[in-house]
Formats: C-alpha cells, sequence, structure tokens
C-alpha cells in the first residue's frame, strides 16, 4: 500500500498535463504528459496508455502499475505516478466500450496486458477508434441496419434543441414520428448511449469550445445549457475527475499547448454517418442530450 498523503517520492517528478484533445459523446480523450490527479471518482470509465508505466491508487491506496491501466467507472482512485508521454480515454460506461471496459477491469484487474496497441505516434483519433473496435467490435457490414430516418433527423435537429435548452425526448420523439418508448430504444441502439448522455455530452463539448473560445466559466456554463459555472464544474468532476480550470481541463485541450488541437466539432455529411457502419462510438460529432 501507499499512503499518498506521507509519501510525496513521486511529486519531484510529475509532469504537468498538457496535451491535445478529442471530444466526442460518449469519449473524452486526451494525448500527452500525464500528470497526478487528487483522489476522485467519476462517471467515465478510464483508460490509460502511457509509454512508460505509471501508477495509480485505488481507495485503499493499493498501487496499479502499468503501461496501460483501465480504472472502472464511480471508482474512487488517483493518479499517482504519471507519465511524459500517454494516453488517456475516458468512456460513457452506458456504451458498449464502456461497459466492456469496466467488465474488464472489475474481473481481470486493473493493470492489463496487450489488449490495446500502442498509442504512440498515431493519431489520437485512430487511438480511439481501435480501441473502441477492440472493447466491442462491430458486426459485419451485411449485419448492420441502416441508421433509421428519425434518428438521423433527430441528430438533425439536436444541436438547435441543445443550444435552446432542455432537451424533451418524449416531445423529439413526436417530432420525428415516433412513439417515445420506440424514439428511446432506437436512438441508443443506433447511436451507441441514452438520448440524456448524449445530450449531457454535447453542452460539456460545448462548454469547452467557449471556454477555449475565451469565455469565462460562466459564460461558457451558460452558453451550454448549465445553470451556473457552479454546475459545470460539478458535472466535469463527475464525468472526468477533473475541473474546468487552466491547469486540469484547459490545457489538456490545446490551450499554452504546441500540439496542434485536435478537438474535432462539426459532423461529417449525413451520407458519411450512414456508409459508416454502425459502432457504439460514433465516428461522428454528436450535438445532443
Amino acid at each position: 500500500m501507499i499512503d499518498p498523503e506521507t509519501n510525496n517520492s513521486a511529486d519531484a517528478v510529475q509532469p504537468r498535463w498538457r496535451g491535445a484533445a478529442l471530444l466526442r459523446s460518449g469519449v473524452l480523450a486526451f494525448a500527452g504528459s500525464i500528470g497526478a490527479t487528487d483522489t476522485h471518482a467519476h462517471h467515465a470509465v478510464q483508460i490509460i496508455m502511457a509509454t512508460t508505466p505509471l501508477t495509480v491508487l485505488d481507495e485503499q491506496g493499493a498501487p496499479h502499475t502499468g503501461t496501460k491501466v483501465v480504472v472502472p467507472a464511480d471508482t474512487v482512485h488517483r493518479i499517482w505516478g504519471g507519465a511524459e508521454d500517454g494516453t488517456v480515454i475516458f468512456l460513457e460506461p452506458e456504451s458498449a466500450p464502456g461497459r466492456a471496459a469496466h467488465l474488464r477491469a472489475i474481473d481481470a484487474g486493473w493493470v492489463i496486458s496487450s489488449a490495446f496497441a500502442s498509442a504512440a505516434r498515431r493519431p489520437l483519433a485512430t487511438v480511439v477508434a481501435d480501441v473502441a473496435a477492440h472493447l466491442a467490435p462491430a458486426t459485419s457490414d451485411r449485419d448492420v441496419p441502416a441508421q433509421h430516418s428519425s434518428v438521423d433527423h433527430a441528430l438533425r435537429l439536436l444541436p438547435a434543441l441543445v443550444a435552446a435548452g432542455p432537451v424533451s425526448g418524449t416531445k423529439l420523439a413526436a417530432q420525428v414520428g415516433l412513439s417515445a418508448s420506440r424514439f428511446t430504444h432506437l436512438f441508443t441502439e443506433q447511436v451507441g448511449i441514452p438520448l440524456r448522455r448524449y445530450v449531457l455530452w454535447s453542452r460539456l463539448r460545448i462548454a469547452i469550445t467557449l471556454v477555449q473560445g475565451g469565455d469565462d466559466l460562466t459564460g461558457a456554463a451558460h452558453g451550454a445549457g448549465f445553470a451556473d459555472s457552479a454546475h459545470l464544474t460539478r458535472t466535469t468532476r463527475e464525468m472526468f475527475g477533473l475541473p474546468v480550470t487552466t491547469r486540469r481541463l484547459i490545457e489538456p485541450f490545446g490551450i499554452g499547448s504546441r500540439r496542434r488541437r485536435m478537438t474535432s466539432l462539426a459532423p461529417p455529411q449525413a451520407a458519411d454517418r450512414r456508409a459508416t457502419p454502425r459502432a457504439p462510438l460514433r465516428q461522428y460529432e454528436e450535438q445532443a442530450e
């Protein structure tokens, strides 16, 4: 066991959080130097891949040391010994890859061996796609149904609805011509996460984009549909264990970094979405609740 309160040998050599990130509904990915964190828990499943071993402490202070570590959802932990170069992926636990990663960590332990290919010197979007495919392999193209027109319609409506305020699943279902129960099932099946989680990820993406554009936290929170900056900060802590501050969340998204910012905001054309086999983590950017 390691007592982080009395053992500070790692603090002297800790790298700072600095790098670039990619945000889509259901996934937040970061590539760069991985710093230490305080003890916390978050709803997202966390996958950490580094070029050198790092250490994550669990609630009892037991160290989990390796180059690939998976932290289950809603689990108390802290990064105690970081890494100069690595990738961190947060997955929505209600998505198929998130569920698979969570169960793997619960059943087989947090430290994994050869499950994922090295993330070094590969585009972050490619790393995310490979991890998602490994955790929840897609079926063949012949087995994947075309995306329902009502889901396509909902995805086109959602950006404006999210920007306008609360999103009602019942009202959205009526707008696209489906019953609420049918729409709820179909959206989750074809998008990969429930509508309410999709909208939450979208609001976080909007808020982070506004902060990157120069808005203060209050303006970003209101612009993304949060009640206030405290609501936004609380949500980011609950989801990722990171507050919306310059050190912990803004810097990993490229502010002050020499890496090119990798956050992509525009979805491909609808035709591209239909041509892409359905996967638990969609390859287009989501704007929904």
